[in-house]
């Protein structure tokens, strides 16, 4: 089985792999990185949503053998306390319904921020195109708001 070292949450890690199994696969079964769920294998739902490169990106559809010197940043690797204003946020409006879909939609909302500090609710809507089945959007942008102020204030 091929050997691969990829760097995940700014640390290198080696895995055996299949070269077309998924890095979201390969997140959760053989790095352990749970946060990271599995919705739709196909890149529809946004579930399995990461971080590439600072883009979001579906890894249910990303193999293994295509990741290379990428940089990965997984949920879990958001804040390494748990703290990130996003997830704070997330916290405070209790966005969560079921919670499955959230990581990806935490995920996605960070690089949205990223590159859009004060999004308009136009601008969340075009870019935040994980589905939530539970119908939580409108708390998400809210938190997405909340979060925005938080790190424009710090």
């Amino acid at each position: 089985m091929p050997k691969y070292t990829i760097t995940v949450n700014n640390a290198p890690m080696s895995v055996e792999a299949e070269a077309d199994t998924p890095l979201l696969w390969v997140l959760r079964d053989n790095l352990n990185l749970v946060g990271t769920k599995y919705g739709c294998g196909i890149a529809q739902c946004g579930a399995c949503t990461v971080h590439f490169n600072g883009t979001a990106m579906r890894s249910c559809v990303i193999p293994i053998s295509a990741v290379g010197s990428n940089k990965v940043v997984t949920i879990e690797g958001l804040d390494n306390n748990g703290e990130h204003p996003l997830q704070i946020a997330w916290q405070e409006l209790d966005v969560s319904q079921c919670g499955y879909c959230q990581s990806g939609q935490i995920m996605a909302a960070a690089v949205l921020l990223k590159n859009n500090p004060n999004p308009s609710d136009e601008d969340i809507d075009a870019e935040m195109t994980n589905i939530c089945r539970c119908g939580t959007h409108v708390r998400i942008r809210k938190a997405i708001h909340l979060a925005a102020d938080k790190l424009t204030s710090e």
